[in-house]
C-alpha cells in the first residue's frame, strides 16, 4: 500500500517543515508516502466561501485515481486513539486498498463533491488546529501507528 496525504497551499513556518519533514524520513522505513500540496487559490477576495470550496474541490479531485482510497480529515470525523488508528491502517493493508490519500483541505473545508468522493473522514481532536499544524499532527501520527503496528517502543500505553 502507499499512501498520499494531500493538501492546500505549502507550509510556510519553518518550525513545521522542520517537524513534517522529520517525520517523511521516518515514515519512509514503513511505508511509500508522499505528500502532495495543491496550490492554494489566488485573488480569493471576491469569492465566497462556497466559491472557494468549489474552485478547491475541483482541484483536489484532479489529482485523484478512481481506485484511490480516500480520507478527509475533516473536525466532523471519526475519532481513533493511536492504538486504533494503527489498527485500522492495518486493516487497510490487509485488504485490497492499493493507495490511500488523506486529505487536508483549505481554510474553509470541503466542497460536496469531495465528501461524496471520500470513504471517510477523520478527526484528529475536538479542538480546531490551523491546516498548517495538522500537517505535522497527521504524519507524526500515522509514524506512530506503524511503529505500534511494529511492536517498537516509540508509543507508551
Amino acid at each position: 500500500m502507499k499512501i498520499t496525504l494531500l493538501v492546500v497551499g505549502k507550509t510556510e513556518d519553518k518550525y513545521i517543515v522542520e517537524g513534517i519533514e522529520k517525520y517523511l524520513g521516518r515514515l519512509k522505513h514503513y511505508i511509500g508516502f508522499n505528500m502532495t500540496v495543491i496550490p492554494e487559490l489566488k485573488n480569493t477576495r471576491n469569492l465566497t466561501e462556497a466559491q472557494q470550496k468549489s474552485k478547491e474541490g475541483e482541484m483536489i479531485l484532479k489529482h485523484l485515481n478512481n481506485t484511490d482510497f480516500v480520507i478527509l480529515l475533516d473536525e466532523k470525523g471519526k475519532k481513533y486513539t493511536s492504538v486504533q488508528f494503527a489498527n485500522y491502517l492495518n486493516k487497510q493493508m490487509i485488504g485490497s486498498v492499493q493507495h490511500m490519500v488523506f486529505i487536508i483541505g483549505g481554510p474553509y473545508g470541503f466542497d460536496e463533491s469531495i465528501y461524496k468522493r471520500a470513504q471517510g473522514s477523520i478527526s484528529l481532536s475536538d479542538m480546531t488546529f490551523s491546516h498548517q499544524m495538522v500537517r505535522l499532527f497527521f504524519v507524526e501520527q500515522l509514524y506512530r501507528a506503524f511503529t505500534i503496528l511494529k511492536g517498537e517502543p516509540y508509543h507508551h500505553e
